[in-house]
């Protein structure tokens, strides 16, 4: 990464403003010997601003940098494990989880995040697929196997009981492992990358203006790439971060207020939820990121006309981390964008045989930059370079990104190829649709047709051919949905993503 870019940013985000010369040291000794994982990030902001408020929960309230040291200290000492053990982490978006990840990493054991929406089965084979030695988790899940499970409760009296001892950094540093959604069949657990210097940070930071010493609510959960991602960030801006176990529109807006949070980390769906609320003056808030799945139809100038030119949507993947990132201003020119890639980052579009097309031509989303996942943990390792995404898409003549739907997903309708995104994007545009999925199901006659499972919002009537007839008005015939299914909701799982196999089929 360019030093010089690097520096700038650093100092156009309030992250070279002077400091005690002792503690600047200290801060500088913990990057190098503990490196720019949660341990190191925790430690430099501990010896930096050891009395800031690290985090506030919902339950245990404020959490000073010095004490989350002294509690994630205390955690790797009472777990028992060591370096290349694999924990899993099953916990809600709280300061009890912090103390758990950082408690992983410190040991040089490996943290698998585990998504709360999994049910007994699934931890079950988890448990025995990725050879968990511990799984921590909060005392309300249950189906985790006696013989790992380690409640939080039992955990944090263990913590209570243990003597805070120095640590010294593992030989063999922690590796995170983060589970792809699982959408459509088995999660994977993909290892993730930790940072060996600032330019990850910065490469964000430039794009999406989050400053040092920032008041910060995650609502993305902390188990997924972008609600870890952001924590990551948090931490390298000796942020206060504002968490809560269970996400609610109108908490998550009278949290805002009340900590005067600057910024607020989400997914998709949750900003539609908060959408659905009066909303409440926040002068501090200076930043909305939103990441996981696509922006629906409509939604950021909508967001936008609400709360202010705040929105920045990233587009990346548990596999590449980020690829593009739209800004405020990349939104009002094209809602519907996915942004321009940060610094260091390069998105390309390639055709079936691998090779570029112009720019306005649909193709294969390719990414390369410094944080590409490391590999899957079943043993098969990515392919160097470029990784592509999954994705189908194109760039405009700006350099901008546009998703057009994941390669899976494209139907192909009557020898017409069909991306079922853009109607369900058409359709979340409706005032009388409060979330929609469009889906390719089979067709006797046509291969394959789309069918629409439509939520409308509370009191609000729309028949099955108005829905067509409004995608006919505005998309070609084979975009038309035969099918309309009329749901209370639509099945997600914990991130907010759409589970396509749990629509029933009509």
């Amino acid at each position: 990464m360019d030093a010089a870019f690097v520096i700038a940013t650093m100092a156009r985000r309030g992250l070279l403003s002077p400091g005690a010369p002792l503690r600047l040291a200290h801060q500088l000794t913990s990057l190098r010997r503990w490196g720019f994982g949660l341990a190191g990030e925790l430690r430099q902001a501990a010896a930096r601003d050891p009395d800031r408020v690290a985090v506030i929960d919902d339950e245990r309230g404020p959490v000073t940098y010095a004490e989350l040291l002294d509690r994630s200290t205390r955690a790797s000492r009472a777990l028992g494990a060591g370096p290349g053990d694999r924990i899993g982490v099953l916990r809600r978006n709280s300061a009890g989880m912090l103390e758990t990840l950082i408690g992983v990493a410190q040991l040089g054991a490996d943290p698998v995040l585990i998504n709360t929406g999994l049910a007994a089965g699934q931890l079950t084979r988890l448990t025995s697929e990725q050879r968990l030695r511990l799984v921590v988790h909060d005392d309300d899940f249950a189906g985790v196997p006696d013989e790992v499970a380690l409640p939080a409760s039992e955990f944090e009296q263990r913590i209570g009981d243990t003597a805070p001892e120095p640590l010294r950094p593992p030989a063999r540093p922690s590796r995170t492992i983060v589970l792809t959604s699982g959408t459509t069949g088995t999660p994977k657990g993909a290892r993730r990358p930790t940072p060996t210097g600032f330019g990850p940070l910065c490469a964000i930071i430039d794009r999406i203006p989050l400053r040092g010493r920032t008041r910060l609510m995650i609502t993305a959960p902390l188990f997924h790439t972008w609600g870890f991602a952001a924590l990551q960030i948090a931490l390298a801006l000796r942020a206060t971060v504002v968490l809560r176990r269970r996400f609610d529109p109108a908490a998550t807006l009278d949290d805002l207020a009340e900590h005067r949070c600057a910024g607020l980390i989400a997914v998709p769906v949750m900003l539609e939820r908060i959408m659905e609320l009066p909303p409440p003056p926040l002068p501090e808030l200076r930043v909305v990121a939103a990441s996981g799945s696509a922006l629906p139809g409509g939604l950021a100038t909508r967001f936008m006309d609400c709360f202010g030119d705040v929105l920045y949507n990233l587009y990346g993947s548990t596999e590449v981390s980020w690829a593009s990132i739209a800004t405020p201003e990349d939104l009002r020119v094209a809602p519907d964008t996915a942004g321009r890639p940060p610094h260091g980052t390069v998105v390309t579009v390639r055709d079936e045989d691998g090779r570029p097309v112009p720019a306005g031509r649909p193709g294969r989303l390719f990414v390369h930059n410094e944080m590409l996942f490391e590999g899957y943990t079943d043993g098969r390792d990515r392919a160097e370079g470029a990784l592509a995404t999954g994705d189908l898409g194109h760039l405009d003549p700006a350099g901008r990104v546009y998703v057009d739907g994941r390669v899976d997903d494209m139907i192909v309708s009557g020898g017409e190829n069909v991306f079922p995104s853009q109607v369900e994007n058409l359709l979340a545009d409706l005032a009388e649709v409060r979330e929609v999925a469009v889906v390719g199901v089979p067709d006797a006659e046509y291969g394959q047709r789309l069918a629409a499972y439509v939520v409308l919002r509370d009191g609000a009537t729309l028949g099955e051919d108005e829905v067509r007839e409004h995608v006919r008005r505005h998309r070609a015939r084979f975009c038309v949905p035969r099918d309309v299914v009329f749901l209370p909701a639509l099945p997600r799982n914990a991130t907010g993503k759409v589970i396509a196999r749990d629509l029933r089929r009509p």
